[in-house]
């Protein structure tokens, strides 16, 4: 499996946290976030993790932001992206469950790092139910 992360100065330590998690489960990581707590535009890293999954060139893709909101709103400008702001594991599930998400956008200033990890595994654990959701999700994209 291949994941595509990224995140502004928010979420570096939840980056390094989830990428530390994920490569010990073999998971292969790309990182297109900053190192760095300075002030970036979130933008600048959440669009190329939107491409990576909008091209096929990864499984999932995990953004990361204050609020997760702004990067969520970027991921999800691109097409066949499914970008979910999820705070607890629950609404994760769901997300995966019935909306068939490819992106987790979680917001570092209202989950602590171990949430960001359960909310992790749960992501990557849960499957499309399809069924009825399929045709749900069928009607997202505006192409």
């Amino acid at each position: 499996m291949k994941i595509s992360i990224g995140n502004d100065h928010a979420g570096t330590g939840y980056k390094n946290a989830v990428t530390e998690f994920l490569e010990s489960q073999n998971i292969e990581v790309i990182n297109h976030g900053t190192d760095s707590e300075e002030s970036v535009d979130y933008p600048d890293f959440v669009h190329p993790v939107a491409r990576d999954v909008e091209d096929k060139k990864v499984d999932f893709g995990i953004i990361i932001c204050g609020s997760g909101n702004g990067a969520n709103m970027t991921a999800n400008k691109h097409q066949g992206v499914r970008s979910a702001l999820c705070w607890t594991k629950e609404i994760t599930a769901l997300a995966r469950e019935h909306n068939d998400a490819n992106i987790l956008s979680i917001p570092a200033r209202y989950t602590s790092k171990e949430q960001a990890i359960e909310m992790v595994k749960v992501f990557l654990e849960t499957k499309f139910a399809g069924g009825r959701h399929s045709r749900r999700v069928e009607k997202i994209a505006c192409s």
